[in-house]
């Protein structure tokens, strides 16, 4: 697929748009992953989960940090016009979108890119489906699509959208939340157990540390938890 535009999210993480081929038109779920790979590399593949929707039509957008041969291959190199080849969309990461239901979504850095997609599909079926991002980064400038969440808040009365810096400096005027995500943090946001559903996205330090909050301290069974690990 041709790369149809980069996009800067922050310095080290940028959106690339795929266009799909002519008459292309592949049915796949908000929350899966594609897997692409250069022509001059076919044997080096990295996955990447979509930041886009399956309501978004007619290319598929992942958002990518400087990390690994690939990640930095992506952020440094890519341009408008590139070729990479894309395997079709997979993956069991996907929003349980029932109205009874509340998503508490835990994402780490660029962890948070599928929830982008879940939030963006919600706002435009509006759902019922009530859905809280809890999100972990190391500074006020480590915020990814901060706007777009931002934009979607106000659009969609049942998203909300959260913040927790892990090093900033005590000067630093940030008047949010501090500090790692937490069992306590969680447990705010919950209205009722039976019918939430968690989803951890990230490094897998964060989300095997979010397992144990959600399944061993909450004591929430294993069928209300979905993860995906980023190495």
């Amino acid at each position: 697929m041709l790369i149809e535009t980069v996009t800067t999210e922050l310095p080290d993480t940028k959106t690339i748009r795929l266009r799909w081929p002519e008459g292309h038109d592949p049915a796949f779920l908000t929350g899966q992953f594609i897997t692409v790979y250069w022509p001059d590399a076919p044997h080096y593949k990295r996955a990447y989960s979509l930041s886009s929707c399956a309501l978004d039509r007619g290319a598929y957008e992942v958002t990518v940090k400087r990390d690994g041969k690939m990640g930095t291959r992506i952020v440094d190199w890519a341009k408008a016009g590139d070729k990479l080849f894309v395997l079709p969309p997979t993956g069991r990461f996907l929003p349980v979108f029932e109205p009874d239901k509340h998503l508490v979504c835990i994402a780490g850095g660029s962890g948070v890119t599928p929830f982008r997609a879940f939030a963006r599909e919600a706002a435009r079926r509006k759902l019922e489906t009530r859905i809280t991002v809890l999100y972990s980064v190391r500074t006020t400038n480590d915020i990814i699509f901060k706007q777009e969440f931002h934009e979607l808040a106000l659009a969609n009365p049942n998203f909300n959208f959260y913040v927790t810096c892990t090093r900033l400096s005590a000067e630093d005027p940030w008047e949010g939340r501090r500090g790692r995500i937490d069992a306590a943090w969680i447990k705010e946001h919950i209205h009722d157990l039976p019918n939430t559903v968690f989803y951890a996205c990230g490094p897998n330090a964060l989300v095997e540390a979010t397992e144990e909050l959600v399944l061993h301290g909450l004591q929430v069974p294993k069928t209300q938890m979905k993860t995906e690990k980023w190495g």
